[in-house]
């Protein structure tokens, strides 16, 4: 059954064109995947990224990835075509994955995350590329984040994120909310009976940091608070210093859904930023299980 997703509201979604789209593209910033022109070898790579890190992840990733996973068919061989892809995924969530070009603007990726569409890139890195990239590309997007997209909770948290981004585009609090996705969608630990899980597109793509924040001793993991997230850099060049642990996607999608985000901004700008490996004497860190 088709799941009708809630509806955007339409004066928060700039129009299409706000941002002019590279020549090739549609008005919206989409490209056709092209699925058909991938060569054997990009597909071999994919299978060769795919097998991997299932290896790795099976028993450090959230069980939410590892059912989206086998219900979207994204193990199975080859690149995914978009188009199947979304049809499975949209009967689960009413969510939709599109081809860009590359990095879109901010408004436009906000504004097609609010209106339930993925966007990501269609290339693939190279063979001698496959530990570390620095564009994402179809593994890091399609692999890392469209699973959690098939789970109601992240779902609608990911929906309710675009909306919020229009606003806080709005409002000049973009680096606030940026520090947010780093630190969940891209980076985020959840704990599941009783151990931490990986459930961040950021460490589900990358063979060397999925280890590392589940095994290296020196890391923060923190209990997530949405103020002390959206005070915290993040490291773009580097494995993380910190990661922030919630407690479930429902918890999540609370917890900010429930809050008044235009009064938090204004509170954060009047506080200190804090260095990705500050710990305050309010967090609460939490170990890692003697079979992680």
């Amino acid at each position: 059954m088709m799941v009708t997703p809630p509806a955007p509201d339409s004066a928060l979604i700039p129009a299409v064109g706000a941002t002019p789209a590279p020549a090739g593209s549609n008005a919206d910033w989409t490209i056709p995947q092209d699925w058909e022109s991938y060569s054997q070898e990009e597909h071999a790579t994919w299978d060769r990224l795919v097998a991997r890190q299932k290896e790795v992840l099976k028993d450090r990733a959230a069980s939410a990835f590892h059912r989206g996973l086998e219900s979207l068919r994204l193990s199975h061989a080859g690149i995914p075509n978009f188009e199947r892809l979304s049809e499975r995924l949209s009967a689960l969530t009413g969510w939709r994955v599109v081809a860009v070009p590359g990095l879109v603007p901010d408004e436009i990726f906000f504004r097609h995350m609010a209106q339930r569409c993925f966007v990501a890139g269609r290339f693939i890195r190279r063979p001698d590329q496959l530990d570390y990239l620095q564009e994402p590309d179809v593994f890091h997007d399609v692999f890392g984040h469209v699973p959690l997209l098939s789970d109601p909770e992240f779902a609608d948290y990911m929906q309710a994120y675009g909306m919020g981004g229009l606003k806080a585009l709005g409002l000049g609090a973009l680096k606030y909310l940026a520090r947010l996705y780093w630190y969940t969608v891209e980076f985020g630990l959840i704990r599941e009976d009783g151990a931490l899980k990986i459930y961040g597109a950021g460490l589900l793509s990358s063979f060397g940091e999925s280890q590392f924040a589940l095994r290296d001793p020196s890391p923060n993991r923190i209990a997530f608070c949405l103020e002390r997230v959206m005070r915290t850099n993040y490291r773009i060049d580097d494995y993380q210093k910190s990661y922030f642990v919630i407690e479930s996607f429902e918890d999540l999608r609370r917890r900010t859904a429930d809050c008044d985000f235009a009064p938090l901004y204004q509170r954060l700008a009047d506080m200190a930023t804090l260095e990705p490996q500050t710990v305050l004497p309010s967090d609460r860190l939490l170990p890692l299980s003697r079979e992680q």
